[in-house]
């Protein structure tokens, strides 16, 4: 290749290669910016997506999913409530966690 035609090359991809998302895994998952929907809303958006990481209010955002499917294959599905603007105590979904000790019933016969 000619130099001239590197330089332009160069130039045109140098953007791509120095931005922070150019390296982000093709996974990664879009963060919702909410301000304190109702319950039904909440719920609704996480059962249209599947998966989405929310953020209400000065919590730290977290990532609810739908059902376990979300989940990895060795994590379980914890029901999840937040706060919303008509519920203190909605039902939003699921967090996905690994399993403790404390999770298993040992006393099942």
């Amino acid at each position: 290749m000619k130099p001239v035609t590197l330089a332009v090359l160069g130039s045109a991809l140098a953007p791509l290669l120095t931005s922070p998302f150019a390296l982000a895994p093709a996974f990664a998952q879009s963060r919702t910016q909410t301000a304190r929907p109702t319950c039904a809303e909440a719920m609704a958006v996480v059962k249209a997506e599947g998966a989405v990481t929310l953020g209400f209010g000065g919590r730290p955002p977290e990532r609810f999913v739908r059902d376990r499917s979300f989940c990895e294959i060795t994590e379980i599905a914890e029901l999840r409530f937040v706060p919303t603007r008509d519920n203190p105590q909605c039902p939003i979904g699921y967090r996905c966690r690994e399993p403790d000790y404390g999770d298993w019933n040992w006393d099942a016969n």
